[in-house]
């Protein structure tokens, strides 16, 4: 925490509402948010910790965090982060309130790589942009606007695969959640489809009802697996009797999301797990030429 009393020292203007300062008096350096706090300013200039204008401040307390940080802002083009610092606007518009502060730090890194990556002709391939349509409906309006502005400060062509990738960068900020979790879910996910599919010997259309409703039924059950949620199921001792394929291959999904959850699924889960499938497969059934 800034002591308002203290005075804080410029080491490097990040853009015209960030910057990094260090605290004269404890030698602790923060980043400092607000509207404006950098205009006119310039490294070694000093700011009062009373400052008006500072919105929000953090400290990278992990000392190869910050480090990074440092390298980052050593190669990063200063249009990279008046882009990502309007981008970090929209998202605090949006959803009514700041994002979360390590987006001050990924949202820019992850923006560079992209334009060298288009600049160099590098393919941006997302296997999950559907999938990310659906569950972030939001996050990909706004990343939608970020790739335009991407596209058009940079001469870039930024696919709809990589406004994919820029909505799990604004779901993280405001949710708290790690990108590398989202994708982990992701793949986990799409590896549970496949799985359902080569049991079930059959092949559901990726932008179908069945589709949106066994993702969504999915990624309900990996989300309350994490949050350690558990719902009663009634049915439960029934199932044996009355579907025991699709509770065999419940008991199978739950074997595969705890390997790569490390985390238990219980029995009332694994019971709508074969529910779901059930439900599923009937369809397909009903579907099929007799």
């Amino acid at each position: 925490m800034v002591n308002k009393d203290e005075t804080l020292r410029i080491d490097r203007v990040i853009g015209n509402n960030v910057v990094l300062v260090q605290n004269l008096q404890s030698g602790k350096e923060f980043v400092l948010m607000g509207k404006g706090i950098a205009f006119a300013g310039k490294s070694g200039d000093t700011i009062s910790g009373s400052d008006r204008r500072i919105e929000k401040r953090f400290r990278i307390d992990d000392q190869a965090e910050m480090v990074q940080y440092h390298l980052l802002l050593e190669d990063m083009d200063p249009e990279v982060i008046r882009i990502s610092e309007q981008i970090i606007q929209m998202i605090s518009d949006t959803f009514g309130s700041p994002p979360g502060n390590k987006i001050y730090l990924a949202l820019p890194s992850h923006i560079q790589f992209v334009v060298y990556r288009l600049r160099n002709g590098m393919d941006i391939v997302n296997p999950f942009l559907y999938e990310t349509k659906m569950w972030f409906k939001v996050e990909y309006d706004i990343a939608k606007k970020a790739a335009d502005l991407i596209s058009d400060t940079f001469g870039v062509q930024v696919p709809d695969d990589e406004a994919g990738f820029l909505a799990y960068h604004v779901h993280s900020a405001v949710h708290n959640v790690p990108v590398g979790q989202l994708v982990k879910f992701t793949n986990l996910i799409n590896e549970l489809v496949e799985n359902i599919e080569k049991s079930g010997e059959i092949q559901i259309p990726r932008e179908s009802l069945n589709y949106v409703r066994l993702i969504t039924d999915l990624r309900n059950t990996v989300d309350r697996v994490v949050e350690g949620k558990t719902t009663a199921n009634p049915l439960l001792n029934e199932l044996t009797v009355h579907i025991p394929k699709e509770l065999r291959m419940a008991n199978e999904l739950a074997d595969l999301m705890q390997a790569h959850l490390g985390m238990n699924v219980s029995k009332e889960e694994i019971g709508y797990l074969a529910i779901n499938l059930y439900r599923l497969f009937q369809t397909f059934e009903l579907e099929r030429p007799h």
